[in-house]
């Protein structure tokens, strides 16, 4: 990961000259998004913000004034708040009163989208309460990183769950939960807890998941295999129980009878155009629609040959 100062030097002034000239209101609360592991991530108008702004709120104050000094932000260090999971109640009551008295305020997690995973909700609950306005800047996120990578996403959508229980029993109940879930299942997990977490998975047997390690760092992994491997995948090698993870776990198709499917499928092509059966047979008996189309191209090329 590049992370001198002088490799961003340009990168403050591009924001400035895209973003500079939009309206950032003042009594708001900038909620941005910053990079999960490689700092060239970040967006030109996050970057704007952070250097705008009057105070900046954040889960770990090292953490956010690395990222700021990196390109080029000065920001004292009376002007940033420390805003964490542990005090986020009674430091959410000091940003409103910033934002009562006009001054732009933005919180940063110390990695992707704050109010997720990360801190960040209830600050946001309290600001809106107040009747403040809050303004989101997206970016970065493990989930939507790794699911766009994994291909797991059907048409059913996905489930974010993110970090299961720490007590083995209570993280056994939910992944036996998760057995039932034919949707996608995104899980977020610690480098201390994944193994014991790739053991809780190994009864989902062989459905799989993908697994992405240090995403969008120098050393990111990203492998996809059944979940009675993953143990052993992570065992193969020292490094890989290292960094953080987000995981995938892919979604499974809801079991039809194909042959339900197919005869209602053949019913409609005898009076509708292919895509129009298709979809119809898909929604009337839940069969998969990749299936059925597949299944309706053999079927008209039967009646072309016969």
């Amino acid at each position: 990961m590049v992370s001198s100062a002088s490799s961003f030097a340009a990168a403050l002034s591009a924001a400035r000259a895209a973003a500079g000239a939009q309206d950032y209101p003042k009594g708001t609360l900038y909620v941005v998004a910053t990079p999960i592991g490689n700092l060239a991530d970040i967006g030109l108008r996050a970057l704007h913000v952070l250097d705008l702004v009057d105070r900046v709120a954040c889960e770990d104050t090292r953490h956010t004034q690395q990222l700021l000094r990196a390109y080029g932000i000065d920001r004292p260090g009376d002007r940033l708040l420390a805003l964490h999971q542990h005090n986020e109640a009674e430091a959410a009551q000091r940003v409103i009163g910033w934002l009562a008295a006009g001054e732009r305020v933005a919180y940063a997690s110390d990695a992707g989208t704050p109010a997720v995973s990360d801190p960040g909700a209830r600050l946001v609950a309290a600001v809106r309460a107040a009747g403040h306005r809050v303004l989101p800047l997206p970016g970065a996120s493990s989930i939507t990183t790794l699911l766009s990578a994994a291909g797991s996403v059907q048409e059913g959508g996905f489930v974010f769950e993110g970090f299961l229980p720490a007590k083995a029993g209570e993280r056994d109940a939910a992944v036996a939960a998760m057995a039932a879930e034919p949707r996608a299942v995104v899980l977020l997990e610690a480098p201390h807890r994944i193994e014991a977490l790739a053991r809780s998975l190994a009864v989902l047997g062989d459905r799989l998941v993908t697994v992405g390690r240090e995403l969008t760092k120098q050393f990111e992994e990203i492998a996809t295999m059944p979940c009675s491997a993953l143990a052993d995948w992570l065992a193969a090698d020292a490094q890989r129980s290292r960094g953080e993870f987000a995981l995938v776990l892919h979604g499974v198709a809801e079991a039809a009878p194909a042959d339900d499917g197919e005869r209602v499928l053949r019913l409609l092509l005898a009076e509708l155009p292919v895509k129009m059966a298709v979809k119809l047979a898909a929604e009337i008996t839940g069969a998969p629609r990749n299936a059925l189309y597949e299944a309706a191209l053999k079927s008209k090329a039967g009646d072309q040959t016969s």
